[in-house]
């Protein structure tokens, strides 16, 4: 099928893409900020780790909900528009960050920011998804979560060395000043997708609308779902607690904590785009989607969970423990481009943008948990101690294995479309 029938076109398509790179670049650049400034912070305000990690899941407290309203909204509102009013809402919270001075203040930033993040994911995948036809997603949703992880690079190299020499509150400042050069670029030249509103004459506009109660119930999406709380948890992890994990538990100082931050990018950005692309290259030649997507992304998770847990083992060198945390983590990444994708083959497009959200607000009690968990295992063992750590560590790969297994069990979006093709027929032959 050419271009012209499909409705493809690549140049304004990648535009896109690039452009939704860069926002989630800001989007994780706003998350990860804590993590990288934790050390200065909870010095200078004397919190405990466990206050600490309630700050760390505080984005996540009503991320969830707010990912399910911005996702059905997307059903029915431009992408574009919605988009846009996220990114200055993120670059305007980020400015009482500059006097917060207690607890309760910085959580409560951080759960206006988690409200205003909450869809960001969902509807950026959405976004792309009205550019870009089934057999060519999931490089594309790699390119946008390789922005979130140059967004972990930038804060590597970024975040300390402001911290150090203007001290960690000047972030905040440089964050809203980037969030509001985004906004300015996605005004100039953002647009909205047309694959899902062709003219007559092309590819069939998808029209059909299946209950929630029958897609919810679905395999594929349950699977998906474990497998996408899994991938958060990790994630989630990483943002939160590993700065503190290098600087504290294996006394690397904060400048080269920022530089441990941008290999792990300069290694799970490439990782993950070249399983991305794989995937999408298995697909393009006819490798069913269970295996192509849906086995692989469980697969990365059960390495990835294997690697986190492996931090349990005392003997491990810095060095090890470095790369099982880079490979765990650039692992678990690939479900973030390749599980969208899955979801979005057999779910109709008017009801796209609201699974994916769901999917997104499961992920988000992940979010939640893990930092608190986590947090508490670490002042349980003691806050300089790397033991604490380690059993957190462990309680992610324990998650991301189970969560793999499923998913192998789970997920197999050509027999869900089938099924939801079938449970359709009785409908369509009764209007008929």
């Amino acid at each position: 099928m050419t271009r012209e029938e499909t409705g493809f076109r690549p140049r304004s398509a990648w535009t896109i893409a690039f452009l939704l790179a860069f926002m989630m670049l800001v989007n994780f650049l706003d998350k990860v900020v804590i993590g990288l400034v934790g050390v200065p912070m909870t010095q200078e305000l004397g919190l405990t780790p466990t206050e600490f990690g309630l700050i760390g899941g505080a984005l996540h407290w009503l991320f969830a909900v707010s990912a399910v309203v911005g996702g059905f909204l997307a059903n029915r509102r431009p992408t574009r528009t919605l988009l846009l009013g996220m990114g200055l809402f993120w670059a305007l919270i980020q400015l009482p960050m500059l006097f917060a001075s207690s607890l309760w203040m910085i959580v409560a930033c951080r759960v206006l920011l988690g409200i205003g993040e909450g869809p960001a994911s969902p509807v950026a995948a959405h976004a792309l998804y009205k550019w870009f036809p089934d057999d060519r997603r999931s490089l594309p949703v790699a390119l946008l979560h390789s922005g979130s992880a140059m967004g972990l690079l930038v804060a590597g190299a970024m975040i300390p060395w402001i911290s150090l020499n203007y001290g960690w509150r000047t972030n905040f400042a440089v964050l809203a000043v980037i969030g509001l050069i985004w906004c300015a670029l996605w005004l100039l030249l953002g647009r909205e997708g047309t694959l899902d509103n062709l003219r007559a004459g092309q590819v069939a506009t998808d029209t059909r609308r299946v209950p929630y109660r029958r897609l919810l119930g679905d395999g594929s999406v349950l699977g998906n779902y474990a497998c996408h709380f899994a991938a958060n948890w990790s994630l989630a992890l990483t943002l939160t607690w590993v700065p503190s994990y290098l600087e504290i538990g294996l006394g690397i100082d904060p400048l080269e904590t920022g530089h441990m931050f941008v290999m792990f990018v300069l290694v799970t950005t490439p990782l993950s785009l070249f399983m991305a692309w794989l995937s999408q290259r298995l697909m393009r030649r006819g490798v069913p989607s269970r295996l192509a997507r849906g086995a692989f992304v469980s697969a990365c998770l059960i390495a990835g969970g294997l690697f986190s847990a492996s931090l349990m083992l005392t003997e491990l060198s810095v060095t090890t423990r470095i790369i099982a945390l880079t490979l765990s983590g650039g692992l678990a990444l690939v479900m973030y481009s390749v599980g969208p994708a899955m979801l979005a083959e057999f779910t109709p497009s008017s009801q796209r943008g609201g699974i994916l959200a769901i999917g997104n607000a499961v992920a988000s009690l992940a979010g939640l948990s893990a930092p608190v968990i986590t947090g508490l295992l670490v002042h349980g063992a003691g806050a300089t101690h790397p033991d604490g750590y380690a059993q957190g560590f462990m309680v992610c790969g324990i998650v991301m294995i189970v969560a793999g297994l499923i998913g192998l069990v789970a997920m197999n979006p050509q027999r869900s479309l089938e099924r939801l093709a079938q449970d359709d027929a009785p409908a369509l032959a009764s209007r008929a």
